[in-house]
């Protein structure tokens, strides 16, 4: 899919919060970056200003990981629903016939087919969810005679499958702590160094 439909289709579905989180998601990642060139640089240069600084920036990005993963648990619920309303939004774009819309129609088809594929599911909720199902040639050949809905898949991954979201956030802290150790055993290195 390519990325100037994303914002398109996020736009004409009303769900400017997922373009939002997109965009906050592009954000992390170019301070990320950054960060990591003040570790690399500070490291090589051995400055101890840049290594304090990046020593604060893991500091401020554990914090923000810690609360975001705290109100990612507590809003789970809201989370769940929301992304069913996004699913059945994309669904009915894209098993709409308007001529006028093939663009969009499109984008929602391949996001269609990475729920699918990635939640093995297909359809709505309900019997008119397993009638589409039946029908759709928007789900995969294999995903068609599964009797599982998408609607009952995206509420597992927010209740039973949560586990998986916090063991992976656990050991990405962890390493963040392992890198803040470092910084600072470094830093103190380099102060206690002799000067040449």
């Amino acid at each position: 899919m390519a990325p100037s439909l994303i914002p398109v289709l996020f736009k004409d579905l009303g769900y400017s919060f997922l373009l939002v989180g997109v965009y906050i998601l592009i954000a992390v990642g170019a301070v990320m970056m950054f960060v990591g060139f003040l570790g690399c640089y500070g490291a090589i240069q051995e400055s101890q200003c840049l290594l304090g600084t990046f020593f604060a920036c893991l500091v401020i990005l554990f914090a923000c990981e810690v609360a975001a993963g705290i109100w990612g648990f507590m809003h789970k619920d809201k989370i769940s629903k929301e992304m069913i309303n996004f699913y059945d939004s994309v669904y009915d774009k894209a098993s709409s016939k308007s001529l006028q819309e093939d663009q969009n129609q499109a984008s929602a088809g391949a996001v269609l087919k990475v729920f699918h594929e990635t939640l093995q599911c297909c359809g709505k909720g309900g019997i008119l969810g397993f009638a589409d199902k039946l029908l759709s040639d928007m789900c995969p050949g294999d995903l068609r005679t599964n009797l599982v809905n998408c609607h009952t898949q995206i509420k597992d991954l927010f209740t039973e499958k949560i586990y998986l979201i916090g063991i992976a956030a656990l050991v990405v802290a962890v390493i963040m702590i392992f890198e803040m150790i470092f910084s600072m055993v470094l830093c103190c290195g380099i102060r206690n160094s002799p000067v040449y």
